[in-house]
């Protein structure tokens, strides 16, 4: 009997999750590695994405060089700017990244009204650009640097202590250079240094700061002034021995025909004296020395004395500058200048009846006394007319230097016959 061969079932065998994992990890972890070294790698070397974004702040714009002898009036302020770049780069601005400038090409500076001037923006970073600019354009306005001379005025901040007055103050130097825009400069009233007394009656001698003041008395802002400073001397005097009186001129002769005295003025019109209290007391004013006008016909201005009487003597001495205006008196004068027929053929003569007209010219006399009856011509226009009688206007023509009052009589009868 043969064996029979009995075929056992095998069993199911489940897969073990901890083999799994850990079957060959060194090469898992490796391979691992390798994969997150080349994303890195491959992150790293992608093109960052481009963005277009409104730059979050503003950039104040930087005054301009400004030509030589001009002053720029203008509020710059600040602008707003549109980037453009890879979004980390843009990400990175900052404002002091960022350079805003005016471009001055095309803006001519002796221009008074206002011009508008573009606005550029630069970036610190390459590879950052500006797209806009906003305002792109900043209004301009230049105006002219001048310098003038001034004459230096004291100002005194109080008085002086009681029983005393202030004399004439004394400057060094007398002028001032004022620089500045011309507007400012324009409105300049006066240059003042001003002085303060002390309690005690004594003479003060300062430096003092110079300013400018307008007409209110307030002081104007942006101007230079060289110097400075100046050196003001004011003497305290006793009020018990001094007066101020005025200057009172004396003239003698008299001006040339034809010509009057229009006005006389002295320099200075008042000056300050000393003396014992009862001399001083009894004037009221100081006369000059004698002015001759003999002849004169033209303004003249002459030096003289001022004349003191003993026991008095000025504060300030100095002579006295008496200036005589003299202008030609205005008149009239007749002529009778004969009339002249003008316009005739040449084989016509003619005859006026009046022979002659009365004109009366109104000038200067000096001038109306130089001209003579040649100067002043009387004349009728006959052109065109033949033989006969005629009645004409009298032209009258005179000197630029006198004006026709009156022609009489206005017409005349001319009788026009041939040779």
């Amino acid at each position: 009997m043969r064996a029979i061969d009995v075929v056992r079932p095998t069993r199911y065998r489940r897969p073990r999750l901890r083999g799994v994992v850990t079957h060959d990890l060194p090469l898992k972890i490796a391979a691992l590695l390798i994969a997150v070294l080349f994303w890195i790698a491959a992150a790293q070397n992608a093109a960052p994405r481009t963005v277009t974004r409104a730059f979050d702040g503003r950039v104040p714009v930087d005054r301009p060089d400004v030509p030589p002898a001009y002053v720029l009036r203008a509020t710059l302020g600040d602008v707003g700017v549109t980037l453009r770049g890879p979004e980390p780069a843009v990400g990175k601005v900052a404002v002091g990244d960022l350079r805003a400038t005016v471009d001055l090409t095309g803006v001519d500076p002796s221009r008074a009204e206002p011009q508008n001037a573009p606005v550029r923006v630069t970036v610190a970073d390459a590879s950052v650009s500006v797209v806009d600019v906003s305002p792109p354009t900043v209004a301009l306005r230049f105006e002219r640097i001048v310098s003038q001379p001034f004459g230096v005025q004291t100002k005194l901040a109080n008085s002086p202590p009681q029983g005393s007055h202030a004399g004439d103050a004394s400057v060094t130097p007398t002028q001032v250079h004022v620089t500045g825009p011309e507007s400012n400069v324009s409105q300049i009233a006066a240059v003042l240094a001003t002085v303060r007394f002390g309690d005690s009656a004594n003479d003060i001698t300062q430096t003092s700061p110079v300013v400018a003041v307008d007409a209110a008395g307030n002081p104007i802002d942006g101007l230079t002034i060289e110097p400075s400073v100046v050196i003001v001397s004011v003497p305290v005097l006793p009020t018990a021995t001094t007066r101020t009186v005025p200057i009172v001129y004396v003239l003698r002769g008299t001006v040339a025909p034809g010509y009057a005295i229009t006005s006389v003025a002295t320099d200075p019109p008042a000056v300050t004296m000393k003396g014992e209290p009862e001399i001083l007391s009894a004037l009221d004013r100081l006369e000059t020395a004698v002015v001759d006008v003999s002849g004169i016909n033209a303004t003249r201005t002459t030096r003289v004395a001022i004349l003191l009487p003993q026991g008095v003597s000025l504060l300030k001495v100095s002579d006295a500058l008496v200036t005589v205006n003299v202008a030609p008196v205005s008149g009239s004068r007749v002529f009778q200048p004969a009339v002249q027929v003008s316009g005739l053929a040449a084989n016509l003569v003619a005859d006026s009846e009046p022979p002659s007209v009365t004109v009366t010219l109104a000038g200067a006399v000096p001038a109306l006394n130089a001209l003579g009856v040649a100067d002043v011509l009387a004349t009728v226009d006959a052109s065109g007319k033949g033989p006969g009688t005629y009645v004409f206007d009298v032209s009258v023509r005179a000197p630029s230097n006198a004006t026709v009052q009156t022609v009489q009589p206005p017409r005349v009868t001319v009788t026009i016959r041939s040779r």
